[in-house]
């Protein structure tokens, strides 16, 4: 019998072992690439995965127990418990028990989540029920009460009211906040999450480097648990978050800010997607003004913060030194420590966060912040941290990826850019080619002046080839390296040859950044500056340090919003009343399935998606005709089922079952999409792959075709996630767009290791064939091709250039045509993107209909998105070796058998 970790008695009764099966996955789906794990003994286990990935894993070999209390009723997950509920029975016949059915929890369900109390109650009292019927509440005060009798209310919310004595303020100092144990209890036992748990510190070693991801595969996460006393303890790494910006609407005029919370337990692109519901609110958080000298009004709100946040985490300080019996998804009973490993603020608050005082007394404010100020220090004697056991601010102050580097990005590079180069970034901007799934710029960049994170990353993706020909090679060099800082630190995965190349890519920042200040693009209010003292550039510094540390930094960043609705004593009912509504929305979903546990899934492959909502996917599994009553985010298709594969099957592709257009002849195709050649192209295909003769044949051809198809492939970072499709256009010519709009693609046949640059000019298949030949009867491609100029990238992009491939007619030297071929839609590899050459100022006809057809020159953008910078790389590894092995492309008439580099 093989055994996972191990089940240890706790009390007078000799230890029991249960077991689990071997292929038992506690990280769920995809958490790692395999799910068959090698036991040398109990407590080591290493993980296995095919010779050629040699991947490795080591586990701690004493954490992740679950336990057995004798004595004790067996343990009960979130679910179990509401199934526990006094009116139980009531709900074994009606589930919506008090109320009648769905439609009239659905009906009290609306009004909770959508009018306010007045509201609610001016909607029971309209003359329009005098002629319908009645739901069974009649009023609000009705509705409520049915509201608290339902199961799962979770933590309960509360107001205290602060007092500083000898400090007055201008309203009363209220804090609404909840049980930061309880709240991490809810979240541990939710079910929901089962199959995106991890317990357990491991390194994971991809040959001879180390892989690191999530918290689990740190340092700090291997040394606190070989710190924990208690054998078999599990860590619930406890992660927080607080929004600065104060919440006024519906409190009265009164600000606050709230605070929020989650467990590193829940895997990382889980938790930090707000569908998931893993961040819960703890608490709002005063914003008092104290009727003191001006000089004092932040030192006593900061104090005040530190100490309501002392009394929300004070419950989880305890339970991580002395550690507390949890359940956990599949209702284990483990014994839990709470360290905190993160708390994700910007800058200014971070500094609030990491305090300390000295030598003076703390309550003579006047000694106590000049004697602080000298040693730059905020005046802040009692932080919420000092005795949270394994708390250390050095590093749970993480670096925070949307205001350290986003932000950073926004307010110094792309003004700098926009010193030098003025109105043609936006002009180069405006012309570049519309990609689906990016924002285009169509009014440029220059005039914004607020963006979210994401039109941070749209603009960061093209910004290099965008400034060619303007500015100094070294501003280029300085501009790219940080882009190629920001690029690196977002890696979900990192390595020891990551963290080198992240730190390298900062200096060599570093070494050029005296062109942006030689071009006097680094201005403030009194002019040009000659300095880079920039806080957010300096703590870009700790980036290296910190990811052995803590994992990953991409993890800790969280879309954390929070709803209020009306003021103190009255917004913790109502933040009860939505929580308690989301899970006894799910909960009656689920109740004709029994039991309510989420046994562990396993799946050979994991689909990742922009959104994650575990809630669908477990809905999915228990009761799949619920689906459709669960509002979220519908999981990403994958093509890979019942979609075109690639030969490798590594690649899937994917055509509408019904064509954009159908049965054309090979003359109305050609003319349709404006190609004089095609049919030359398609003739030279058939007779390499058919060795027939297609003018034979050609009249009674027929051709559905489409305007555009997707492409799926793997992640670079983890081999076994499912990226989401990526729409490619092959649109023929309209009035909008004259020449088409077509995407640019990476080529590998099976004939040659050299990827080649192309743009889908057709998606076609034939349809119809009078005879049997495979090569015709499948989804192709008439493509035109771009050929590499120089065996390496151009030295100050980093980039691939590249230009048009054209063929000369001997009998007409002085007129030339684009090369294209016919390929299986299957040899094509990744899509990527071209960025124009800008030699010169921007001619007034250039747009983003006609950017791709008119220049000759293109950089092949490597920043265009951070999966695909793998698939760039690998062709850039094989241009600058080329070897013997090139490309063959057959051309008509006067055109030759041409190579890639000839």
């Amino acid at each position: 019998m093989e055994y996972y970790g191990a089940v240890h008695s706790v009390g007078q009764v000799a230890p029991q072992l249960e077991s689990q099966p071997r292929n038992y996955d506690p990280f769920g789906p995809g958490f790692f690439q395999e799910s068959t794990y090698d036991f040398g003994d109990t407590h080591s286990r290493g993980l296995k995965r095919a010779p050629e990935s040699n991947v490795r894993a080591q586990y701690h070999p004493r954490s992740g127990y679950h336990y057995v209390l004798p004595d004790h009723p067996p343990p009960h997950n979130l679910f179990q418990e509401m199934q526990d509920h006094r009116l139980q029975p009531e709900r074994q016949v009606n589930p919506w028990y008090p109320f009648d059915g769905p439609g009239e929890w659905s009906l009290a369900k609306f009004l909770v989540e959508n009018l306010s109390q007045t509201q609610i109650e001016q909607f029971l009292k309209l003359e329009w029920f005098k002629t319908r019927e009645r739901p069974q509440f009649k009023s609000k005060d009705e509705l409520f009460y049915y509201l608290e009798q339902l199961p799962g209310r979770g933590p309960k919310w509360q107001c205290t009211e602060f007092r500083l004595k000898g400090y007055e303020t201008e309203q009363p100092i209220h804090l609404i906040w909840r049980d930061g144990l309880e709240v991490v209890k809810q979240l541990f036992s939710n079910p929901v999450y089962a199959n995106h748990m991890c317990y357990d510190p491991h390194h994971i070693y991809n040959g001879q480097e180390r892989e690191i991801g999530e918290f689990w595969t740190s340092d700090d996460a291997w040394n606190i648990q070989a710190c924990i006393y208690f054998q078999g303890a599990t860590i619930v790494p406890i992660i927080t978050a607080s929004d600065k910006t104060p919440v006024t609407r519906h409190t009265g005029g009164l600000e606050m800010h709230p605070l929020f919370m989650t467990i590193g337990n829940i895997q990382s692109d889980v938790r930090m997607k707000a569908t998931s519901h893993a961040w819960r609110c703890v608490a709002f958080m005063p914003i008092p003004k104290f009727l003191v000298n001006s000089d004092y009004q932040t030192l006593l709100q900061t104090r005040l913060w530190h100490k309501c946040v002392d009394l929300v985490c004070s419950k989880l300080k305890i339970a991580a030194r002395v550690g507390e019996f949890m359940v956990d998804p599949s209702a284990h009973r483990r014994f839990c420590f709470t360290p905190l490993i993160s708390h994700i603020a910007d800058l200014p608050e971070q500094l609030m966060i990491a305090c300390l005082c000295d030598r003076v007394d703390p309550w003579d404010l006047f000694s106590f912040l000049k004697e602080a100020k000298k040693l730059h220090l905020s005046g802040i004697h009692l932080p919420f941290w000092r005795d949270w056991k394994y708390a250390n601010p050095a590093t749970f102050l993480t670096p925070e990826i949307l205001h350290a580097l986003h932000k950073f990005f926004f307010d110094h590079v792309l003004k700098w850019v926009k010193e030098t180069m003025g109105h043609e970034l936006d002009l180069r901007f405006r012309s570049q080619h519309k990609c689906v799934g990016v924002r285009h710029f169509t009014s440029g960049v220059s005039h914004v002046k607020q963006m979210t994170g994401r039109e941070h990353r749209d603009i960061q993706r093209t910004i290099v080839p965008t400034m060619w020909g303007i500015v100094t090679p070294e501003f280029i060099r300085a501009v790219r390296a940080m882009i190629n800082f920001i690029y690196l630190a977002q890696n979900p995965v990192h390595t020891d040859t990551s963290i080198k190349d992240m730190s390298t890519a900062l200096s060599v920042f570093h070494e050029h950044k005296q062109a942006i200040i030689d071009a006097e693009a680094r201005r403030g209010k009194s002019g040009a500056k000659d300095d880079f003292f920039i806080p957010k550039l300096e703590l870009m510094q700790s980036f290296a340090r910190a990811i052995p540390h803590v994992g990953s930094l991409i993890q800790y960043s969280a879309d954390k919003t929070s709803r209020q609705k009306d003021f103190v004593q009255q917004i913790t009912r109502i933040l009860e009343w939505e929580e308690t509504i989301c899970l006894f929305e799910l909960y009656t979903l689920l109740a004709s399935n029994d039991p309510l546990l989420n046994v562990v899934f396993t799946e050979d492959d994991k689909v990742a998606g922009p959104e994650v909502d575990p809630a669908l996917a477990w809905v999915s599994r228990v009761n799949p005709d619920a689906q459709r009553c669960l509002h979220a985010p519908r999981p990403v298709r994958n093509h890979f089922l019942k979609g075109i594969v690639s030969d490798d099957a590594k690649i899937a592709f994917n055509v509408t079952i019904n064509p954009d257009r159908k049965r054309l002849t090979i003359v109305e195709l050609q003319t349709l999409y404006d190609l004089v050649d095609f049919s030359q192209a398609l003739y030279h295909y058939f007779t390499i792959n058919y060795h027939g003769d297609l003018n034979m044949h050609s009249s009674r051809i027929l051709l559905n075709a489409w305007f555009k198809f997707r492409i799926q492939l793997h992640s670079a970072f983890h081999e076994r996630t499912i990226m989401p499709s990526q729409l490619l256009q092959a649109e023929p010519p309209s009035s909008e767009f004259s020449y088409g709009r077509c995407d640019t693609v990476l080529v590998q046949n099976n004939r040659s290791n050299v990827p080649c640059v192309v743009q889908v000019r057709a998606v076609f298949q034939p349809t119809a064939l009078p005879i049997e030949a495979p090569a015709l009867d499948q989804v192709l491609a008439y493509v035109q091709h771009f050929d590499i100029i120089g065996d390496k990238p151009e030295p100050m992009m980093g980039m691939w250039r590249l230009t048009r491939s054209f063929f000369h007619n001997v009998s007409q030297p002085q007129s030339r045509k684009r090369c294209s071929s016919i390929i299986p839609i299957t040899d094509i590899t990744h899509g990527v993107e071209l960025i124009p050459v800008y030699d010169t100022l921007l001619a007034k006809e250039v747009n983003s209909s006609n950017s791709m057809e008119i220049f000759n020159d293109y950089f092949l953008n490597n920043f265009a998105d951070k999966d695909s910078a793998a698939e760039v790389r690998f062709g850039s590894a094989i241009w600058s070796n080329p070897g013997p092995n090139v490309t063959e492309r057959v051309r008509e008439g006067p055109v030759r058998v041409r190579t890639r580099f000839d």
